[in-house]
């Protein structure tokens, strides 16, 4: 198969969807990689090591779209990317249709086979190539949180961690999943007095026993966020109903219980986002603010630590993009049905029921 690597556009990212390693790995199943100009640079990896493995260097994103079968991007294709598309090719990159018609409609259009990462499950019915993504996020909520608390930066001017004689801020984490419980550990290594909330009473069982006892499980509901804002400092939304819009925990008519200066973090934006007043925000330009409360809702928060992401993601998605360029996709998804959850558009056809029902389409049964 020829497999492509274009060089991501969107602001501020800075990863890359294969390593020098990956090619290697391509090549020796006796496929041909074309990787963009540049595209490994600001995760690392340099033209020379990627011509070192094997592929060919091609100058322009046009070139790179046109001459492969397989494009393996690492965020969703913006609109200069769109007219690139074409019919039949495999698009396999994080897509999150349910929080971007535009692009949902211009894939449709395009008629290519989209195969999102962030709906791919695998045996245990987890999300894979979600998972080491989400762990970066949900890290860095916490450090982006921490900087915007500063007064500078628009914040109240606390100390995540306090000091002897000043009590620690209070951080609120919405949804006990992967990026939830690696914000939680951030946050309480750092001594913050932490309450994670989440519906499913397993899952806080199970952070109650594996997390310092700095850490402080609630049910959520409105009553009990509600409950905790006015005492608030930083709260982290990482809400997640995989391939569907996030639900909106934190609704603006909550804003004024909280402080001035206090902080929001949504980490969810990029499927909607899990605060009301949450819209998509950049590297470039991170926060805004409402009512006094500061947002953060960067949309691709890992792409500000390129290298450690980009090691991190291809680790998990190499192996699938060896089996679609090894198999073809049809019989790849056939394989492994867990890799056909990942399957949302295949030729001008929503293939997945989140997507159908985030802008009413109609919805269609995958056909192998």
């Amino acid at each position: 198969m020829i497999i492509g690597v274009p060089k991501e556009i969107k602001n501020n990212e800075n990863r890359v969807a294969v390593t020098p390693s990956g090619v290697s790995e391509l090549v020796a199943h006796g496929h041909t990689v074309y990787v963009q100009h540049t595209a490994g640079e600001g995760s690392g990896f340099s033209d020379e090591e990627y011509i070192a493995a094997g592929a060919t260097i091609l100058p322009t994103i046009e070139e790179t779209y046109a001459i492969a079968e397989m494009i393996i991007k690492v965020k969703e294709p913006i609109e200069p990317e769109y007219r690139l598309v074409r019919e039949g090719q495999i698009l396999f990159t994080y897509l999150h249709f349910a929080s971007d018609e535009a692009l949902t409609h211009a894939m449709i259009e395009s008629k290519a086979v989209c195969i999102a990462y962030e709906t791919v499950r695998d045996r245990q019915g987890l999300l894979p190539l979600l998972i080491p993504m989400s762990e970066v996020a949900g890290r860095m909520s916490v450090q982006e949180g921490a900087r915007f608390l500063e007064k500078p930066q628009g914040g109240k001017g606390i100390l995540l961690g306090g000091v002897p004689g000043v009590k620690p801020a209070r951080v609120l984490i919405l949804g006990a999943g992967v990026v939830g419980r690696n914000a939680a550990r951030m946050a309480a290594g750092l001594g913050c007095d932490v309450t994670i909330t989440d519906i499913s009473l397993p899952t806080l069982r199970y952070v109650a026993d594996t997390m310092p006892d700095n850490v402080k499980t609630l049910y959520s509901s409105r009553h009990n966020i509600e409950r905790e804002l006015p005492h608030t400092d930083l709260v982290i939304g990482s809400v997640l109903i995989p391939g569907a819009k996030a639900p909106h925990l934190l609704t603006a008519d909550m804003l004024p219980l909280m402080q001035p200066g206090s902080v929001l973090v949504d980490v969810a934006i990029d499927q909607g986002g899990c605060f009301e007043t949450s819209h998509p925000t950049t590297h470039a330009e991170p926060v805004y603010t409402i009512d006094g409360i500061v947002h953060y809702a960067v949309a691709n928060i890992p792409g500000a630590v390129p290298y450690t992401s980009t090691l991190a993601l291809t680790n998990v998605t190499l192996p699938y993009a060896l089996r679609i360029a090894d198999m073809g996709w049809k019989e790849a998804c056939k394989a492994d049905p867990g890799l056909a959850q990942g399957v949302n558009i295949v030729d001008g056809k929503v293939t997945f029921k989140g997507v159908a029902e985030a802008w009413g389409l109609k919805y269609h049964e995958l056909e192998l």
